[in-house]
């Protein structure tokens, strides 16, 4: 079952999706969650009360020192090897790799 995600959140989010929007990217879904992608490709999502985001390794590793952000695993058992999520009380960094991410997946 997914995550609940507070209004909050979703409106951070909204925040991130505008913000990239003239860069092309657009809204969509990966996992049955709300995704942002840039031709077809994956970047962000949101997963509960937190933002996922597909990053090279150093904003990668930076970001999982952030207080409880870990890897990203969809429920499937095993974490996907570049994502990373983000806690909402880290929203404030979302933009930031956000743009990385787009940096990172963009054709």
């Amino acid at each position: 079952m997914k995550p609940k995600i507070s209004l909050k959140t979703r409106l951070e989010y909204d925040a991130v999706a505008k913000g990239l929007a003239d860069a092309g990217v657009v809204e969509g879904s990966m996992f049955g969650m709300p995704a942002l992608k840039i031709e077809k490709k994956m970047l962000a999502g949101l997963y509960g009360d937190a933002m996922t985001f597909k990053l090279p390794p150093e904003p990668r590793e930076e970001a999982l020192k952030l207080t409880g952000a870990e890897p990203f695993d969809p429920g499937m058992g095993s974490p996907m090897k570049e994502w990373v999520v983000v806690p909402l009380e880290h929203s404030s960094t979302w933009p930031t790799y956000a743009e990385q991410a787009l940096a990172f997946v963009r054709p």
